[in-house]
């Protein structure tokens, strides 16, 4: 199988990847004509809403040869409010291109597009684009990267007249005596051989070993190649391109076993669900039973192999490609194919920390915007879709208020639906604070079902929540202990205060049931035999009722800030950016500004990116990240509820008159719950 390189291209927003990307596939003869963003024409950006904002929102795949390689390049947003998108893809590269704009330099996007690539050690090459626009740098520019990104940069080529339309690129030659002896000191602190050159212990290394150390920490993640030019010149991207095949790894985190995960998911013209998938292992064949890591197997009906620019079928994927499965119909981004997933450890996406409600403009249209709704939960699982009967609402979650005009946009302009969203507010979650349990017997008032359910609520280190046994695993039917164990994670989804649960560990410690009449001559008595349905409804109760006891603390979510301030503005911005919730934690100065690194509550951040601007002569730059969450201050927050209300016993138990039981012959009694 010829060698096959997964590139990303990431970027801050504007800074020109769709470009690059665009340009790439024309150099490589994929495409006959040159796609503008400007002019809605690119290849890459296939959403018309894309076209006509001029912003990339889904994750692009395309293909082209060069040489013996197929690079498969995957274009990503570049806005921040689609950065799940992003990390998605990230997670299946080889390899990386970091555009940056010449002009305006390392951007909040930037910084945080590099923190994930290195976290996932995904090595990096950086394109400094845009080199023929006024105000274009170079020199001082690599000191900001190597500042800014901390990181260490080694330049592969230089610019002559930037900041001009005569703009051009030359190589660095390898052998030059400036270049090695640079070389030679930036790489000598990951390599005890090049340490002792560059001290005088020993030789200077020619040329070709200096190569080869400098591909080795590339690789590794430990330093990152420079090179500059324009996609819409087209200066430099020859030599970029011949970097990506000299620096760049291909076959990045293999398995010996059949392993392909989800990256993206699309529907075609006949509404077929296809996943996009990265193989890592092994292959996958047309008409192949495959086992899923989430469970069961299914059958794939079609393939096919991202080549040339757009996807062709093919009877087969091997390790290393990048194709398209269909017959999967429940498969959803970040599912694995197979037993082995390489990236289970590394993958992670910074929660969305905004919700709004959503409805459409006609009432009558409810419906059809749940299904339109559920199909973009598909692409985007964060989304996190939830229904409220009761009060006929929908809800969603959100990075930002792009995303929430791209979702309005996409359902006008796919689906026919005009909707209204509610003002945007912010997602807590729950933690325990302690240790409690409640049990509730069979055939104990006030408990209406046949089942006996006990269960201990404790906190737990860490975002996760367990279960586990501590009553004897034989002392009912299996399908009953999974009725518990599915239900107290879907009911975790809503403490007591309507926020997602996290950091518990619910532990099972009573158990009983009513068994099956088992006489011949009887048959089965659905009010005399427990069910599934009776542990299921029960659950609920229990664990809120020990929730209860144990306490749980409402946490608001929390961003890492990074404030740059003009120097002689600080001693004002700094007590305007405390009134605003934010809690300092360092000052540092850069050149005529002073920057100040702290957190501050998500609730607050657009606050200050509004008020910012003027309290710095529009000098002053913000970037902010999710860090974590921390207690709410004051009255904690409630959220309203959309699944019956179990904190509520009467009302919880009103709402399952359509069980078909007599749930209110036993509810007199509230405080018959015993520890």
């Amino acid at each position: 199988m010829a060698r096959t390189l997964n590139l990303g291209i990431v970027a801050h927003v504007d800074a020109g990847k769709t470009s690059l990307t665009e340009r790439l596939l024309y150099a490589a003869g994929v495409m006959d004509e040159l796609g503008r963003v400007d002019d809605g024409s690119t290849q890459t950006d296939t959403l018309a809403l894309e076209r006509r904002r001029g912003i990339t929102i889904k994750t692009a795949v395309a293909s082209f040869p060069v040489r013996d390689v197929t690079v498969n390049l995957i274009d990503t947003p570049g806005h921040p409010d689609f950065i799940a998108e992003v990390e998605r893809a990230l997670a299946v590269l080889d390899g990386a291109v970091l555009v940056v704009s010449a002009v305006e330099g390392v951007q909040a996007q930037t910084r945080v597009l590099f923190r994930a690539l290195r976290r996932l050690g995904i090595p990096t090459v950086i394109f400094v684009n845009k080199i023929d626009r006024r105000g274009a740098r170079s020199d001082d520019l690599l000191v900001d990267l190597a500042e800014r990104l901390e990181t260490v940069v080694v330049p592969i080529t230089s610019v002559r007249a930037p900041g001009s339309r005569q703009a051009s690129v030359r190589r660095l030659r390898d052998e030059a005596p400036g270049v090695l002896d640079r070389r030679l000191e930036l790489l000598a602190e990951h390599d005890d051989a090049l340490l002792a050159a560059y001290v005088g212990q020993s030789a200077t290394p020619s040329a070709g070993a200096m190569h080869r150390a400098l591909r080795r920490q590339i690789r590794a993640g430990r330093v990152s190649p420079v090179y500059f030019g324009s996609a819409v010149t087209g200066a430099g991207v020859t030599e970029l391109t011949d970097g990506l095949l000299r620096f760049l790894p291909s076959g990045r985190l293999q398995t010996p076993t059949t392993s392909a995960r989800v990256f993206k998911i699309d529907r075609g013209a006949n509404g077929e669900r296809a996943a996009y998938v990265r193989v890592f292992g092994g292959t996958l064949r047309v008409r192949d039973h495959v086992p899923l890591a989430s469970g069961g197997r299914g059958r794939i009906t079609g393939l096919d192999l991202v080549e040339r620019g757009a996807p062709a079928e093919t009877g087969m994927l091997g390790a290393g490609q990048i194709g398209r499965v269909r017959g999967l119909p429940k498969i959803r981004i970040g599912d694995v194919i197979g037993a082995a997933d390489p990236l289970a450890e590394t993958t992670q996406f910074a929660p969305p920390t905004l919700e709004t409600i959503i409805a459409p403009v006609d009432p009558t249209r409810r419906g059809a915007l749940f299904s339109a709704l559920s199909q973009l939960a598909e692409q985007d699982p964060l989304i996190n879709l939830r229904s409220d009967d009761s009060r006929q609402e929908l809800s969603l979650s959100l990075y930002g208020e792009v995303q929430k005009e791209v979702i309005g946009a996409t359902l006008a302009d796919e689906y026919g639906i005009d909707v209204e969203f509610a003002e945007t507010s912010i997602i807590c979650v729950e933690r325990p604070i302690g240790t409690g349990a409640a049990v509730e017997f069979n055939g104990v008032a006030p408990n209406p079902f046949l089942a006996t359910v006990g269960l201990r609520v404790e906190p737990l280190l860490g975002e996760d929540n367990t279960f586990r046994l501590e009553a004897e695993l034989g002392s009912m039917p299996p399908a009953f202990f999974k009725a518990v164990e599915d239900t107290v994670q879907t009911a975790l989804r809503q403490g007591l205060h309507g926020w997602q649960v996290q950091g518990c560990a619910v532990i099972m410690t009573h158990t009983g049931y009513s068994p099956r009449q088992s006489h011949a001559h009887q048959k089965f008595n659905k009010a005399m035999s427990s069910t599934a349905g009776d542990f299921r409804y029960l659950t609920p109760l229990v664990l809120m009722a020990a929730l209860r006891r144990a306490g749980s603390q409402v946490l608001e979510p929390l961003h890492r800030m990074r404030l740059e301030v003009p120097a002689d503005l600080v001693e004002v911005v700094l007590p305007a950016v405390v009134r605003l919730e934010a809690v300092p934690l360092g000052s540092r100065p850069h050149r005529r500004s002073v920057i100040i690194d702290g957190e501050l509550p998500a609730a607050r951040v657009h606050e200050l990116q509004q008020r910012l601007p003027g309290w710095t002569r529009g000098e002053g730059v913000l970037e902010t990240e999710f860090h974590g969450y921390r207690p709410v201050r004051g009255v904690p927050p409630q959220r309203r509820r959309t699944d019956g209300n179990p904190v509520d016993r009467r009302e919880y138990l009103r709402g399952l008159e359509n069980t078909g039981r007599d749930v209110f012959a036993a509810i007199t009694d509230q405080g018959a719950i015993a520890d």
